[in-house]
């Protein structure tokens, strides 16, 4: 699991090893990484930490060596690395025009690369079987574009893009057991979002409210809301469930607004 050491990532991690999934932590900074491996260990889970940046294929290739020699397989992977940087957001007073080219293309690679690529790697280790769940981690502002958030709404427009093509290409090519899915979270209160959602007296910003008034069961996300369905997507419940994009966004996308 790629992104595992995040809010969202790690709360995903920790259900899924207390409900008996071996967790592989796959994240590039060994502090946090080791952090969450011990916390998962210590409420009994299984967990085994794992070194590399998703967008660097030949970190990625030693990290497939590595699962390879230990497991022999791998039956899920779940693509939960991403962000987003200063520079690819367009504030209220800023122009189009002072959009940063460099931190745009950081954040194109790391929601989009930094889910093909391990995508690339990784699934000759569900061939053995043909069989294996994919999930990636999409965003409500891929489906209705967002002010500001120019690149990281464009980066996950293009992870739905390729959930749906990867979903019908490994059908056709490996059988009905390799399936793709993606997850796309409405707004959570994560540490790149709190400034931008809530103020330092924990009311709500302008922005923050808006997005209340548009969300009809009127709260924000919690980690623990996304349990229920990467569980899901994971097991064999979902055995027929393929290139789908699903909301858990309270309403979010539903709501007209009238």
């Amino acid at each position: 699991m790629s992104g595992a050491t995040g809010v969202l990532g790690s709360s995903m991690a920790k259900y899924l090893a207390q409900n008996g999934a071996r967790i592989l932590v796959l994240g590039r900074n060994k502090v946090k990484v080791d952090r969450l491996v011990s916390e998962i260990v210590a409420e009994k889970g299984k967990a085994f930490p794992l070194l590399a940046d998703v967008t660097d294929e030949n970190q990625l290739k030693e990290v497939f060596a590595t699962v390879e020699k230990s497991f022999g397989k791998l039956d899920i992977l779940i693509n939960a690395a991403g962000g987003n940087l200063p520079g690819a957001v367009i504030g209220p007073d800023q122009d189009f025009t002072e959009a940063k080219i460099e931190e745009l293309r950081h954040v194109m690679e790391l929601n989009y690369l930094g889910t093909f690529i391990p995508t690339k790697v990784f699934l000759p280790l569900m061939l053995g079987d043909k069989k294996g769940s994919i999930v990636n981690i999409s965003s409500m502002t891929a489906q209705r574009p967002l002010t500001r958030v120019l690149g990281y709404g464009s980066a996950k427009a293009a992870i739905d893009n390729l959930t749906q093509w990867l979903a019908v290409e490994f059908c056709q090519k490996y059988g009905n057991g390799i399936r793709v899915n993606a997850i796309a979270p409405g707004f959570f209160l994560t540490e790149q979002n709190r400034s931008l959602l809530t103020q330092q007296d924990g009311n709500l910003t302008d922005r923050g409210r808006r997005i209340i008034e548009h969300t009809p069961m009127k709260e924000f996300g919690q980690p623990a809301d996304l349990h229920g369905i990467t569980h899901w997507l994971c097991s064999d419940a979902s055995r027929f469930v393929t290139g789908t994009i699903i909301p858990v966004d309270g309403g979010f996308n539903a709501y007209a607004g009238v």
